[in-house]
Order: structure tokens, then sequence, then C-alpha cells
């Protein structure tokens, strides 16, 4: 993906240098485990993680990679800023209010509750911010054998789009709906509202590619591969869990690859309507 040397984001809240939370005990499989389901399945597992009570250390400093990451993380988001600027203008006839990105480390507040790497990246429709602590790029390649940059781009790509379907009032409505569901039907609902987002992701791809100019050899592969390795299934398998199709939130690695696959091929809003789709 060609991203040095390009332009960031304004639209960046970079709250890195005020600090990390508290210092989980244990280590292993074990922890890794609850943590990736809680990164994907979107479920805040901090309560099953045991509290040694101490504080953390305050990060005061960034790293390299840090500073790196910050930058990529800029010129991503500005990326989708172009490309869904043109978007709505060309198929809606209206404009895009582009959402704010909050980095950190460790942990921080949002108007969705406390930001952890329990949680991993999220959109929160209460404030339309994107919360990201960029070591998820670490495990996400390291881990979840999803390596790349264009791999990392999608995850902004996907929260992004989460930000587009609250525009579009999408998000809202669902979520309504979820809150008066059972479990089983609520998960179903979030399913849809997911490979929607998936889908999204494709449109954005498909411009990056062709109007941006961004995206090297290769780097659809890396998505697919990414979309491939966060599926509800592959996630529960690797846990050491048996898939349980009721428990799902995002979508199989099969769903997640076919809707990003949907967006990319075809560019449009209409493409992506998972909610009317028989077969997802």
């Amino acid at each position: 993906m060609k991203w040095r040397g390009r332009q960031g984001s304004t639209n960046i809240e970079d709250r890195r240098r005020q600090g990390s939370g508290r210092v989980v005990a244990g280590g292993g499989v074990g922890v890794l485990a609850v943590l990736l389901i809680g990164y994907f399945l979107g479920i805040d597992v901090t309560p099953l993680l045991q509290d040694t009570g101490a504080p953390g250390q305050a990060t005061s400093e960034l790293t390299p990679a840090d500073q790196q990451a910050g930058r990529f993380v800029s010129v991503v988001l500005r990326d989708t800023e172009t490309i869904w600027s043109g978007i709505f203008e060309q198929q809606l006839g209206r404009s895009y209010t582009p959402t704010i990105l909050v980095l950190y480390k460790g942990v921080t507040a949002s108007a969705c509750g406390g930001a952890s790497g329990a949680t991993g990246p999220f959109y929160c429709p209460r404030d339309q911010k994107i919360y990201l602590d960029t070591d998820f790029f670490v495990t996400l390649s390291q881990r979840l054998g999803a390596g790349g940059d264009f791999a990392a781009a999608y995850v902004v790509a996907h929260e992004v789009a989460h930000h587009v379907q609250d525009e579009l009032g999408i998000l809202s409505k669902a979520n309504d709906i979820r809150a008066r569901a059972s479990a089983a039907q609520s998960n179903a609902i979030s399913v849809r509202i997911e490979l929607q987002a998936d889908c999204y992701s494709g449109i954005w791809a498909r411009y990056a590619d062709q109007e941006v100019g961004t995206l090297d050899p290769g780097d659809i592969e890396e998505a697919m591969n990414a979309a491939k390795q966060i599926g509800d299934d592959m996630l529960q398998r690797n846990a050491g869990r048996v898939p349980m199709p009721h428990t799902f939130t995002h979508g199989t690695s099969a769903q997640r690859q076919r809707w990003f696959a949907t967006g990319y091929r075809q560019g449009t809003l209409a493409a992506c309507d998972t909610f009317g789709a028989e077969r997802l």
C-alpha cells in the first residue's frame, strides 16, 4: 500500500501520551484467547481478566513504531474521507461528515464506555468517534495471521464504515431493533451490520485502487485474508471452542470475505444491502 509521504487526516485525536491503565496478571494462550474473543465479538472481556490492582506505567513517550502507526492510520483515514465524500456526492447527492479517530494506548474513556485492549477497535455512535489502540495491528499480524499494511487499513476502513452506516441512519435503526430483540435475534442483526461494514470496506478498497491509486499488488488478498482470519467461526476454533452460530456477531470467514468482495466488485451502496439479502 502506497501511504508513506502522503497527506494525513486532521480528524485524529491522539491520546497516546496520556498513559495506560492497570496491569493485568497472567498471560499465555488462555488470556490471549479471551482477548481475541473480545476483539471481534464486540464483548468487553475486562472482567474476565485478573486485575492485580497495581497501577500501570504511564506512557509519556511514543516509540518510533507508535509514531509510524499513527502516521499510517492518519493517511488511511484521509483516504476514507476523500473516497466517502465522493461516494456520498455521486451516489446520494449529499455531503459526508467525517468521523474523528481516537488513538490511545492501554485504556481510555469513550461515550460508549471504556476502551481497552479487551474491547479492540470500535466505533461509538454516541460520540461518532472511532477508538483504536494501534498495538492491535501487532495482534492482527502476529497472532491472527493477517499481516500486511492493507490488512491493517481494512480494520480502519471497517470502523469508518460503521460511521457511514451511522451517517445513513442505518446503525441507529438496527440498534433500536436489537435493543428489543432476544439475544439470538440481536446477534443475527449484529451480523448483518458487520457484514455491511465489510461490504462498505470493499467499496472503499475499490475507489482506493481506481481513484486514489494507493494499492499495491497483493493488497486485496491481504484484506481478504484478514476477513478470513477474523470470522466468528475461525476465531472460536482458534480459541479452542466449537463454533456456535447463534453466538456469532460478525459473520463467518466466508461471509466476511464474500461481502468485502461484493463491495469491491460492484462499488455501490445498493449492492451492500445485507438487511434485505436472503443469503449472507
